[in-house]
């Protein structure tokens, strides 16, 4: 799916009030793991469902009935439907996306994959999409898998062991990453009755022909929220109310309580809403760290709210960052410089010096094809006026995004 062809959004620099309440759309990790365990087992029913292209490219790809799939952008999507389709018998398909999805690699999982026994090829580039993939059944019931990769590879894996007639056993070779995506996927297959074990290097996902539970509301997104943390961050006194989220949450994304309170935003549960209220007069700290090995999806809206307050800021483990839909370290690097930040990168690391100067106005902020550097950015609107361009891309995972900012402009 095309997202929406927005163009170049300017924002105005707002000297208004930040106070109000909206709702976001259920979380695109959630939607796109339930609706892979829904294919499987079609007695499942979920209701709130992300509306964002993902999970509409992920809805409309296992629908489809085409000898060839093109998934676009979405990086979840792909990896999902690869072992969704690997174990669909008498099927044969074409997975394919865009340009910059064919640059993104999958050898890991595909590898991984071919280990069970799955009938994988490219079609073009040895380790990249399009794949040729050949529906079959897999026997084999161990795997081993370097667990610093993407946790999209091991999810994909874990979504299809309780089919496969012995379940399977993932061995991990070194350091594992992104643990809270695994055991966002673990728990959804605890909830259908699923018995999986994780301990040390190992996970074991028991075979299940029959399950327990059918009827998932899925949570709002963590991730989408991170703007509104950042807004609120930039206000002297601003609050936001959001929903709907729970108190123990599934996604990793939901450490940003955890984090924003270094920028003096706290987050207070009620029912099912999340309230975001800026302490007031608050001392900024002068330096802040943070390790987002676990959540590196919010790295870009930690980055532009410390620069914005002048807050120097120093995060690591985010080597993911480099495979996404763009390098989103490199592109950090090259929009932030052009509003006056000192950047200091490396593969894994990204370091914004403090900054007490004027944010260059009016900049063009490139978004390379990918939903977060123009949400990330927005907030900005508070310190200065900035352009974002192709501001369409947003419709990737939060489609009602710049309608709720307008109230903003």
């Amino acid at each position: 799916m095309a997202h929406a062809d927005i163009g170049t959004k300017f924002l105005k620099k707002y000297n208004g009030t930040v106070n109000d309440s909206f709702q976001i759309t259920g979380s695109k990790s959630e939607s796109n793991r339930l609706l892979i365990l829904q294919a499987l087992y079609p007695s499942i029913n979920i209701s709130n469902l992300s509306n964002s292209d993902d999970t509409n490219l992920m809805q409309n790809a296992l629908k489809s009935t085409e000898k060839e799939i093109n998934i676009g952008h979405a990086g979840t999507t792909m990896r999902f439907l690869t072992s969704y389709f690997a174990v669909k018998p008498n099927s044969e398909i074409i997975l394919t996306g865009s340009a910059r999805m064919q640059e993104r690699p999958i050898k890991i999982l595909v590898d991984a994959l071919r280990s069970l026994g799955a009938k994988i090829e490219y079609v073009k580039n040895d380790g990249f999409p399009p794949l040729k993939i050949t529906g079959s059944n897999l026997t084999a019931n161990k795997v081993k898998i370097d667990g610093s990769v993407s946790s999209q590879y091991i999810s994909s894996l874990l979504l299809i062991a309780p089919t496969l007639p012995d379940g399977l056993t993932i061995e991990f070779e070194g350091k594992i990453t992104s643990i809270p995506y695994i055991q966002m996927t673990l728990s959804l297959l605890n909830d259908l009755g699923v018995s999986t074990n994780f301990e040390g290097q190992f996970i074991t996902v028991n075979p299940t022909q029959e399950i327990k539970n059918t009827e998932f509301t899925v949570e709002s997104d963590w991730s989408s929220a991170s703007y509104s943390y950042g807004l609120v961050a930039l206000t002297e006194n601003g609050k936001l109310d959001i929903s709907s989220y729970k108190q123990n949450s599934l996604q990793g994304d939901s450490v940003l309580q955890e984090i924003y309170k270094e920028f003096g935003v706290t987050t207070t549960f009620n029912d099912h809403t999340i309230t975001l209220e800026k302490v007031k007069n608050f001392t900024l700290p002068k330096r802040v760290e943070f390790d987002l090995v676990k959540a590196p999806d919010i790295a870009q809206t930690i980055a532009v709210t410390a620069f914005g307050l002048g807050v120097e800021c120093h995060m690591t483990g985010l080597h993911t960052l480099k495979i996404k839909e763009t390098d989103r370290i490199i592109a950090l690097y090259n929009e932030l410089t052009k509003l006056g930040a000192t950047i200091e990168y490396t593969d894994e690391t990204l370091t914004v010096k403090a900054f007490n100067g004027t944010i260059n106005s009016d900049v063009h902020i490139a978004t390379y094809n990918d939903h977060r550097m123009a949400m990330a950015f927005a907030p900005l609107l508070l310190k200065t006026n900035i352009n974002i361009d192709d501001a369409g891309v947003v419709s990737k995972s939060y489609p009602s995004f710049w309608d709720d900012f307008e109230r903003f402009q």
